[in-house]
């Protein structure tokens, strides 16, 4: 049912959104390459061979971005930092680029002159491809120095005036589909090692770097240094079946606990440990595929965040699944288990992006439980859509959040130390391996015309509400936000036909003309050489 009240006075509200996904200028202004260019120049990498070379040209429009973050009247906005623009081959030692380093010191600068917090995130995936090349990315021990370098830079640049560090945005991501499926960037099929190998070496950097701001910043700039881990809820099929039980535990465990356990509790779940050995000592392997801490590091790693940054899209039900041990290793034969929907959730959406609203309260309760109630920050949370004409009424998106911020209000009630909600994502941007084909922003951006116009989608109208209002104070008002939000669509759906046809004008002119011009001249040309052949 749905619960009216607000939020604890001080509570958070922002969007977010990362750097390759939105920036664009790839090769701009001294920055150097990075996986994702690497890998999306690559043909059949990303649906309709897309790439994010030019993506919302957001690092030519930061003034109008924060313009819109300005209309939404958010407290945050969550951007990452591009490794590469300010570092081009990753080793600090070789090259620093100013105008990079630049860019960003002007972005936090104009954030906090309109009154908006930055939240940084260190890593959203785009490594330099020097440090691939060189190394292997991930899966070499060396990228703990390295980016724990590229990390004390952006502390002593940028530290005095940001307060919120994310070191990693979705590690999860970051190694499954990095090293084991090969869909995301560097493109690896490393299947059964390379992504725990990853995810063990990202876990190390992680502590690493938030022991360097302890020892080093933390008592001069008063900041707090945390990861962002993504996970969906496990639900079983059949709440009173044991094995189903045991599965969806099992799914938390691969997903989030990989993460988290270390960081909370000192080492990987124990049931990762027990499954991924068991399978290792089936496949005739004398260690395990799931690497060991040292005791030494167990030490070192545990309590290294101030926080803990959470993204949550959906929900999964979840029931045993034995896989036969003569097949390939893998991660996701790893936990014997199978996923499965209920058809009835709504998917507006791609077909992974089930609403499941109740999901996110049992998953900010499981946190609670698991990891001692830790202050937590919802990183991302939201619904694309992959209609390729445009959806500015977005009556599904406006469901959703509503639906997923009422639990994160129900999980407060419950006592879940929940301190501010981010929305994903402010703008629609390059989404990795489907190009532009999915849609996550609040505001619509035209990619066929130059420019990059933005334009307000219904739930920016929403949300604002939600904002200004901290919560759900009553029905008779929310319902009231919702047509309000409808009526306001419109007109701007009818701007953007409008500016639409004039673009598509606009493209007419500067192709057809010209090529009429050009036949002109080359039949005039012809004519003449006939005229003068005839009488010669």
């Amino acid at each position: 049912s749905f619960y009216y009240g607000t939020f604890p006075a001080g509570f958070l509200w922002g969007v977010g959104s990362s750097a390759y996904q939105t920036e664009g200028a790839w090769d701009k202004d001294g920055k150097g390459p990075s996986i994702w260019d690497a890998f999306t120049h690559r043909k059949g990498k990303v649906l309709r061979n897309e790439t994010g070379d030019s993506a919302c040209d957001g690092y030519y429009k930061v003034k109008d971005d924060i313009q819109l973050l300005k209309e939404l009247k958010v407290n945050h906005y969550l951007l990452s930092i591009s490794w590469p623009r300010i570092m081009p081959t990753g080793i600090k030692a070789e090259q620093l680029n100013e105008k990079g380093i630049q860019f960003y010191n002007d972005t936090i600068n104009s954030l906090l002159e309109n009154n908006i917090t930055p939240i940084v995130s260190l890593y959203h995936w785009d490594l330099p491809q020097v440090l691939q090349e060189k190394y292997g990315g991930w899966q070499n021990i060396s990228m703990i120095n390295y980016f724990n370098d590229y990390a004390n830079l952006c502390f002593e640049k940028f530290g005095d005036r940001v307060k919120h560090w994310i070191t990693f945005s979705n590690p999860w991501a970051v190694a499954e589909k990095g090293y084991e499926t090969g869909e995301h960037a560097p493109g690896l099929k490393l299947g059964g090692c390379g992504a725990y190998k990853a995810a063990h070496h990202i876990i190390k950097t992680h502590a690493k770097v938030w022991h360097s701001y302890n020892n080093t910043w933390r008592r001069e700039q008063r900041g707090m240094v945390g990861i962002s881990l993504t996970s969906g809820w496990g639900e079983p099929v059949d709440p009173h079946s044991q094995t189903d039980r045991d599965a969806a535990e099992r799914y938390i465990q691969f997903h989030l606990g990989w993460f988290a356990n270390p960081i909370y509790r000192g080492d990987y779940p124990e049931v990762m440990k027990n499954y991924v050995g068991r399978k290792s000592a089936q496949q005739g392997l004398g260690t395990s595929r799931l690497p060991t801490f040292s005791v030494q590091e167990k030490t070192y790693i545990k309590g290294t965040s101030d926080f803990l940054g959470i993204g949550h899209f959906t929900t999964r039900y979840v029931l045993q699944r034995n896989f036969p041990f003569l097949q390939v290793s893998s991660y996701h034969t790893d936990h014997d288990l199978a996923e499965l929907v209920d058809p009835d959730w709504p998917a507006p959406g791609p077909k992974w992006l089930y609403s499941v609203p109740w999901g996110f309260r049992r998953l900010l309760n499981f946190i609670k439980t698991q990891y001692g109630n830790p202050l937590i920050y919802v990183t991302e949370n939201g619904m694309s859509e992959t209609v390729q004409c445009p959806q500015l009424c977005d009556e599904w998106r406006i469901q959703y959040l509503k639906g997923y911020i009422n639990e994160i209000l129900k999980a407060l009630n419950d006592g879940v130390n929940v301190k501010g909600y981010t929305a994903w994502s402010l703008l629609d941007k390059f989404e990795w391996n489907k190009g532009f084909s999915e849609r996550f922003g609040l505001y619509h951006i035209d990619f066929k015309n130059k420019n990059k116009p933005r334009y307000p989608k219904a739930s920016v109208d929403y949300y604002k509400k939600i904002i200004s209002a901290n919560g759900f104070p009553n029905p008779r008002e929310v319902e009231n936000w919702h047509q309000k939000a409808m009526d306001t669509c419109s007109a701007t759906h009818q701007h953007l036909a409008a500016d639409s046809l004039i673009t598509h004008m606009e493209m007419v002119t500067e192709i057809v003309l010209p090529t009429v011009f050009t036949l002109c001249i080359l039949i005039s040309i012809v004519l003449l050489i006939v005229y003068l052949r005839n009488h010669s």
